[in-house]
């Protein structure tokens, strides 16, 4: 992206900003992608790894927008977050060239809009089977989709662990990319031999704990 692009593209992009403030909640973050880069960023009070310049990464927002020219919203995980946050792209132009501009909602606003599940609908064998959702011991992430299991029963839910992680009750804790716990099913918790977390469950499976969850869990178990 040459020096001219980049110098005219900021000064259109700010008159996006002028015009946003007026109606984004407070704390908002908004970032603007023109081709396969970031042109503007303009964080709100998260932890955001973000930069000018940086590439667009695949499957993100902004290349969803600037790939398929349509408005996207989604539930964004913690690979740019420290804990997920409701994002809302939109196609616009930047010189004539598709661009991508994506507002991210603080998480006091997100918490308000999305209320807890109380119940999730999985399938086990042929059957459907709607589930108080303080019955389930653990939520699973295999192979692309999602499971969760009830006294040792799986049932398949086409709901992702991001999204079920905006929409859980405080007594489910994301422990690790693939899975989140029910803390009241926890047993114990220990190192294994090679210093890895790992959590038992009441029906003595066994759970790991990433070391970029781990805060989670000491936070709300407080130890």
């Amino acid at each position: 992206m040459n020096n001219e692009f980049f110098s005219s593209s900021k000064d259109i992009s700010q008159q996006f900003i002028s015009i946003l403030k007026d109606w984004i909640p407070a704390y908002s973050s908004i970032a603007i992608a023109v081709e396969n880069s970031y042109i503007y960023f303009h964080s709100g009070h998260q932890n955001i790894n973000l930069e000018v310049g940086q590439q667009v990464q695949p499957g993100s927002i902004a290349e969803q927008v600037i790939r398929t020219r349509k408005r996207t919203d989604a539930i964004l995980d913690n690979s740019l977050f420290e804990t997920p946050y409701y994002g809302i792209g939109y196609p616009i132009h930047i010189l004539d060239v598709p661009a991508a501009l994506v507002v991210v909602l603080p998480s006091a606003f997100t918490e308000k809009k999305l209320e807890p599940f109380q119940f999730l609908t999985g399938k086990h064998e042929e059957e459907w089977n709607p589930v108080a959702i303080d019955k389930i011991s653990h939520i699973e992430s295999l192979q692309k989709k999602t499971w969760f299991y009830v006294d040792g029963d799986q049932f398949k839910t086409s709901i992702t662990l991001k999204e079920l992680q905006m929409r859980l009750p405080s007594f489910f804790i994301r422990i690790h990319r693939s899975y989140i716990v029910n803390i009241h099913f926890i047993k114990k918790m220990a190192r294994d031999l090679t210093s890895n977390f790992i959590i038992t469950l009441k029906d003595g499976s066994e759970l790991p704990v990433s070391q970029s969850y781990l805060n989670n869990l000491r936070n709300a178990l407080e130890f």
